[in-house]
């Protein structure tokens, strides 16, 4: 390809939305400014000049979604970056560099930089230009270029992983397979691996018709699609990789359909004991196992069976930091077909170790989004394996599957008492002091009676704000040190309405099954962590019983450093077609009918 990219026959238009920077940074402008008969720029009544959302931001947003990562999402022009991950991903869903070239192309506004496009190319050559396969007991590794092979074969750590015998052949064994997959995804060179897998224990699992309770039950398209795009008949090139898709989009029963397809023992990884419980509660009310055949390994229960769910906590739990993760030995006892790994973004170091250990299991990551804010995306692409499946959030809101949300960023004034503090403190302090504003209390506590009537999540960061919420509010709590049933009675009346409002911390980001909650108030999180922006979305998102629309607030200290955290917290969810409402004044916008305007997804102005 040239930089004009005439192999696609398209040429850069001046009216297109994307400029494409030589170092691979993409700038998607969101909007266009508006020109009159004679080509002058239109101006309103203060002489600004008149814009309009550009006609090609919601179709340029969705195609870069497909091969690169959002960086910023400020007003008008969004950066992405296309980096080596994110091009191995699209490769791996079928998408070619001649694609990716078409496809920007078709959306520039100037001639796309030659580099950029032999750097995808380069890229997308590098996946599967090294692969593994089986040889007996053993694992070949070969390549279509044996002069980068042997390259590769000169740096660090290499001869540690494998062994050159009197042929010149390379040679990988179980315990060196994964890691040998890390250092070279770490070279720029990720292994398509097709050594195959143990089959395990065999279990047959079979999907119901009907629930237990009696009401009808069947995969959606999407589900069924996605554990076929994984299994992907059993052969060696599937069994591995990453499902895709938003909270409340039936991830877990998509690993149940995954399961039954494989037919084998099932080690199932989670957040927490409560997930634990609803994982065991959906495998019996929806498949044909029976309790007997689905244990829970945790610290109140430690019973395994064929299909067993523990949590990540557990296995990494050691008595000292000289102790060994005597847990770990589950994965290693039993001849598990299959492992799950649910939120696999937030996937420890230790179980990388051991997946590293376990590449001969068939191993299933579920997620609603892959951003690690740790940067171990490589980790998870060459050891859990590809993003194998996926379905952008606004799809399934279109038709149904998750509830229509609207956004709002309401910036509060920090309280008084908090100004000489802030003042005087560095950097990090003051991120607190921001996310602690006492301001933000009242706040709360209007939009919990502006939405009386609907159950409400107070999600928060700092256990002492919490504490003082749970006061203010007189809504019960949960955090971390919350009995595990107790943290399930709440739920339970959450969910019958008993309890209209719960707070809880950062527990219950992840895996919590809390259908008819409506709104969610976040008061304070984990600096600019883009995940937990949308897992705390993600739990309004399952469809209301009365098709109603779910509300999403965060409150964010006016002019703070929390505002540019907020920022930086919502680059997923613009990527995902989100926008918020920016208010500035709650008192005074709370009765309009439109208040604020539309940040990120979809620009205001």
């Amino acid at each position: 390809m040239t930089a004009t990219s005439p192999s696609s026959g398209i040429l850069p238009h001046p009216d297109n939305p994307l400029i494409v920077q030589p170092d691979g940074t993409l700038l998607l402008h969101t909007v266009r400014t508006l020109l009159d008969e004679a080509g002058d720029i239109r101006r309103d009544e203060q002489g600004h000049p008149l814009t309009e959302v550009h006609p090609r931001f919601e179709e340029a947003r969705a195609a870069l979604a497909g091969f690169a990562e959002l960086k910023k999402s400020p007003e008008y022009l969004h950066t992405y970056k296309i980096t080596p991950v994110s091009v191995w991903n699209a490769i791996a869903l079928g998408l070619t560099s001649a694609q990716i070239g078409i496809s920007l192309a078709g959306l520039v506004c100037v001639p796309i930089p030659q580099k950029v496009l032999d750097q995808v190319e380069l890229w997308s050559t590098r996946y599967g230009l090294l692969e593994l396969r089986r040889d007996g007991a053993r694992f070949e590794l070969t390549s279509a270029d044996p002069e980068v092979l042997q390259q590769l074969l000169e740096r660090p750590r290499m001869a540690e992983l494998c062994e050159t015998d009197a042929d010149g052949r390379i040679w990988v064994t179980d315990l060196t397979r994964g890691p040998i997959k890390q250092v070279l995804i770490r070279l720029g060179y990720p292994v398509r691996d097709l050594g195959g897998y143990v089959d395990g224990d065999p279990l047959p699992i079979r999907l119901r018709s009907e629930t237990r309770a009696g009401r009808p039950f069947a995969l959606r398209d999407y589900q069924d699609q996605a554990a076929t795009a994984f299994h992907a008949d059993g052969g060696v090139t599937g069994g591995n990789g990453v499902i895709v898709l938003p909270c409340g989009a039936g991830k877990t029963v998509t690993a149940m359909a995954a399961m039954a397809r494989v037919g084998a023992k099932t080690l199932i990884l989670t957040t927490n004991t409560v997930a634990v419980r609803q994982w065991r509660s959906e495998l019996i009310d929806k498949t044909h196992l029976t309790e007997d055949e689905v244990g829970e390994y945790t610290g109140d229960v430690k019973r395994v069976a064929p299909v067993t769910i523990s949590t990540y906590q557990m296995l990494t739990f050691r008595k000292g930091k000289t102790e060994g993760f005597h847990n770990l030995e589950l994965f290693r006892e039993q001849n598990w077909g299959l492992v799950v790994y649910d939120e696999v973004h937030l996937l420890p170091a230790p179980i990388f170790r051991m997946t590293a250990e376990l590449q001969a299991r068939r191993r299933l990551g579920l997620t609603a989004t892959l951003v690690r804010e740790d940067g171990k995306e490589e980790d998870v692409f060459c050891l859990i394996g590809p993003k194998r499946f996926e379905v952008p959030w606004k799809q399934l809101e279109s038709e149904g599957f998750i509830a229509t949300a609207s956004l709002v960023e309401i910036r509060v004034p920090l309280h008084p008492d908090a100004e000489a503090a802030y003042r005087k403190s560095g950097p990090r302090d003051q991120t607190r002091i921001a996310a602690e504003n006492r301001g933000k209390l009242a706040l709360a506590e209007d939009l919990i009676a502006k939405h009386r009537g609907q159950r409400v999540l107070v999600i928060g960061q700092y256990l002492d704000q919490l504490e003082e919420l749970r006061a203010h509010l007189n809504a019960p709590l949960i955090t971390g040190k919350t009995p595990t049933a107790r943290r399930e009675a709440l739920y339970e009346a959450f969910r019958q309405g008993d309890e209209p409002v719960l707070i809880v911390s950062k527990v219950g980001n992840f895996a919590i099954d809390l259908p008819d909650a409506g709104v969610a108030i976040q008061v304070s999180g984990t600096f600019g962590s883009r995940q937990e922006e949308a897992q705390r979305l993600g739990r309004i998102l399952r469809p209301k019983t009365d098709g109603s629309p779910a509300t999403f607030y965060t409150l964010v200290t006016a002019g703070s450093r929390e505002q540019e955290f907020a920022q930086r917290r919502q680059l997923f969810l613009a990527e995902q077609g989100y926008s918020y409402q920016i208010i500035e004044d709650f008192a005074e916008d709370s009765d309009r009918e439109n208040p604020g305007g539309a940040r990120d997804g979809k620009p205001h102005g």
